[in-house]
């Protein structure tokens, strides 16, 4: 997954959560973020970031911000980047055996999963989770309250209930990292559906990925932590 087009800045201000002031070669400019989650603990005055030029004349900004550094670590931020990602890593991970179809975007019941997947005569229903928290090497999701995601465990769940299989795959826009756990202090709801999820037979999976200015691919899976208990 690469941007074919970086710039390096300063992060000044966000005024909302879809836009961001950046000085850019001394001059400050308006970005799209195109992350809408409240990254408080990154997008901090004077934070190097990173910006993707755009040549549209139908944006109404020209740059979009897309990474972040965070002491040592650089951290994607595109909520966009993990299915990506996600779908050019999937037909080589070691995931599927045999991966007949895959396809993007898939409603089933009430929900849009993120793929839908062929794989040995199995039906496979996949949602992608994007993670941009790290607290001292671990990582969580969400960083705020998520009602669409406690949905998507339990239309997940339901998908387990009448056959099929199923998946949530946390993408960590990061690396490296020491494990992954639900954020059970900013949305127990969601640790909490989680968990039941995974005793109900979802899979429930993490992985990192190597980040460049311009680029983001996945690499390893990451364990997972849900009770204390390492999955």
């Amino acid at each position: 997954m690469r941007y074919d087009n970086w710039r390096k800045g300063i992060f000044c201000s966000r005024p909302n959560r879809f836009i961001a002031h950046v000085e850019l070669d001394g001059e400050m400019v308006v970005c799209h973020v195109k992350n809408t989650g409240r990254c408080k603990e990154l997008l901090l005055p004077g934070a190097t970031v990173y910006l993707e030029e755009h040549d549209s004349p139908k944006r109404k900004t020209k740059y979009s911000l897309v990474a972040v550094e965070k002491g040592e670590i650089l951290i994607n931020l595109d909520s966009q980047a993990p299915n990506k990602a996600v779908e050019e890593w999937l037909p080589n991970s070691g995931l599927f055996r045999h991966l007949t179809q895959l396809r993007r975007e898939v409603t089933y019941g009430s929900s849009r999963f993120d793929f839908y997947v062929e794989s040995d005569g199995k039906k496979c229903f996949l949602e992608v989770k994007g993670v941009t928290l790290e607290e001292n090497g671990v990582v969580l999701f969400p960083d705020a309250p998520t009602e669409r995601g406690v949905k998507h465990l339990r239309e997940l769940l339901r998908c387990v209930g009448e056959g099929y299989d199923a998946y949530v795959l946390f993408v960590v826009q990061m690396r490296p990292v020491r494990y992954f756990t639900p954020n059970r202090e900013r949305d127990p709801a969601f640790a909490k559906a989680l968990k039941e999820a995974f005793d109900g037979g979802v899979k429930v999976l993490a992985v990192d990925c190597a980040v460049t200015p311009d680029t983001m691919e996945i690499r390893e899976f990451v364990p997972v932590q849900l009770d204390g208990k390492e999955r």
